[in-house]
Formats: structure tokens, sequence, C-alpha cells
């Protein structure tokens, strides 16, 4: 089988990585010319986890055409907010057996759209030829073969199913799922929760805290999700709960790091000038918020996030805030 892998960040060089253990042919495509001469010649990426190394039948190529043109099995990991001019430049390349899955989580900002609403609008591709990919997975944890677990979903079964068997092993193993509207915005939504979970441990807020914000968090993603169409038991899975925990608790997690940032006192702009990689939760949060808005959805943790983003209010303004706020009923959607 072959697959394309457009986008070699931390998480695309581990898909492609991931398939290249499973003995697929995978050619990825990286906007640096620095990365796709370092994983071709070197076997390792000098951009991101440069000191892990690479399967070396793995190859990467600047020329995105040449890589839509190699497989029918599309493989994307380029950040939400770029991924429409990327897709634009693949227009020539679509074919009409072409599936996409999909592991960029996030809505993008200008449409509060997700991934596969941005797949339809320029390569009109449907649903059941799209798929979702997104689960508790660190790069770096797949990279060197840790066991661990994610989701692929598609509104056909059988397409995601057929993906699970390509590419789960013994180091990822993949479960098949319907609801991708449901596994994209538990992928998008918990960013912001991650972030106030950052905030939290820069504070020097103890387990109580960080247990309640998590719990919290995961209802109201949950309460944005069944608005917008998806199945509330996703939440409840790999995708939700268990990529929310991984998010808001391990020490690899990037919107974490942010948060973690904002609560010891330092600004924005010093913490992202100072990171390579796309933080996608700074970008998602106010659309999520924007989302909600839409669908008359409340969304406490989040819109207290994008107003501490934004600048409006301060770690501790933020958090007796949302401990004043109006008692209620624990299960009240």
């Amino acid at each position: 089988m072959k697959v394309s892998v457009f986008g070699c960040g931390s998480w695309g060089t581990a898909l492609a990585q991931q398939m290249a253990r499973r003995g697929l042919d995978v050619l990825a495509w990286a906007l640096e010319p620095e990365v796709v001469e370092g994983i071709n010649s070197s076997h390792r990426n000098p951009v991101f986890l440069s000191d892990l190394e690479l399967h070396p039948s793995l190859r990467t190529s600047t020329d995105l055409e040449e890589v839509g043109h190699h497989s029918n099995t599309w493989v994307w990991v380029v950040p939400v907010q770029f991924s429409r001019s990327v897709m634009e430049g693949l227009i020539g390349c679509m074919r009409s057996d072409v599936v996409m899955v999909s592991s960029s989580k996030g809505i993008e900002t200008s449409t509060l759209k997700r991934m596969d609403e941005q797949a339809f609008d320029v390569l009109d591709l449907p649903q059941s030829r799209f798929c979702a990919l997104s689960g508790p997975t660190f790069a770096r944890e797949v990279i060197q073969g840790q066991p661990s677990l994610a989701v692929l979903a598609c509104p056909d079964l059988e397409v995601a199913t057929r993906l699970q068997e390509a590419f789960s092993d013994q180091h990822l193993r993949f479960y098949a799922a319907r609801d991708l509207v449901g596994v994209e915005l538990a992928g998008a939504l918990k960013n912001p929760i991650a972030i106030a979970a950052g905030v939290i441990d820069g504070m020097g807020l103890g387990a109580n805290t960080q247990a309640a914000l998590i719990t919290r968090g995961l209802h109201e993603i949950t309460r944005l999700g069944v608005a917008v169409g998806a199945d509330a038991t996703t939440f409840r899975g790999l995708a939700g709960m268990g990529d929310l925990v991984l998010t808001c608790t391990g020490g690899l997690s990037r919107n974490r790091s942010v948060g973690l940032r904002l609560g010891r006192g330092e600004s924005l702009d010093e913490i992202l000038g100072s990171m390579r990689e796309v933080v996608e939760g700074v970008r998602t949060t106010p659309a999520a918020v924007e989302l909600a808005h839409r669908h008359k959805v409340e969304m406490p943790i989040a819109e207290g996030v994008a107003r501490l983003l934004s600048g409006e209010t301060n770690p501790r303004d933020l958090t007796y805030e949302l401990m004043g706020r109006p008692l209620q009923q624990e299960a009240k959607l």
C-alpha cells in the first residue's frame, strides 16, 4: 500500500514513521528543505525530534504534486489554519479514489469549519472518503514504538476498518468508528482545556483543581459536540477523554506548555516567539468560543481561556471568576 503524508512536524513525522514501520510505501511532503534533506540522507528530522532515528524506507519531498500523485491515501498533518492553501495546490492531483486521513486538530478561524468541511470546499471530497485520526498520542512516544492507541473515524465504516488494518501494529493500535464529527471536534476542543490545565500548574495549584478542570472541561466539550451533531459517547473514548487527559497532564503537550508559562506570568508573545511548532489551541480557542455562541452553548472554561489569550484577564482573576459562577446541577447539558 502506498501512502502520502502531508506535513513533517513532530506528529506528521511520527505518523510517517509508523506507516513506514508497517512496511507501507511512504512519501511525505515537508515545507522545509532541511527536513527533506535530513530525513532522506540521515533518517532524522533535523528540526523536529532530531534525536530520534527514523525508518530507512521513509522518503520525503518538497514537491507537493509529487507527493499528491504518489498514492490515493493522503494522511493530512498540516496545521489547520494553513490547510486550505495547501489543499488548493493539490486540486490537480485529486483522483476519484483518494481517501484523506486527517490528524490536523483544530477549527479554521476564518470560517469555523472542521477539516472535513475544508476538504469538501477545496477538493470536493465527500465525508465517505474522509477519515479523522485522533487519540492520546504524543509524537515522541509513537516514534519510539511505545504502545499507544488511537481512533480512525469515517461515516463509511468499511473505509475506517480498511485503514485500521493497514496502519495498526503492536506499537500503535487503531480502533474504527463512524463518528467523524465527534472525533474531529474532540481533537480540536481539548486544546483550550489543556491551556487551562497548564495555567493551573503554572500558578502552583493542586490536584483537586486539575481534576475539577478536566472533568468540567470534558463536560463543556461534550455539550458543544452534541449540539453540532456528534455522538456523546465519542467524548468518553480515546479521542475525547483519552486525548484530553494526555494533553492536560503530559509534559510533552505544547498547549499545556503555553498555559504553564502563562500561569507563571510570561506573555503570550514571549511564549510563542520561543516555540518552533504551531500551537493549535491558541487559534482554535477563540474559534471554539465563536462556534459555541453560534450554537447557543455555554463554554465558560474556553471563554475564559480566550480572554486570557487576548490579554483581557489574568490567571488569578479568571480562577476567581470561574469559581464564583452561579451554582447549578452537575449533569445539566
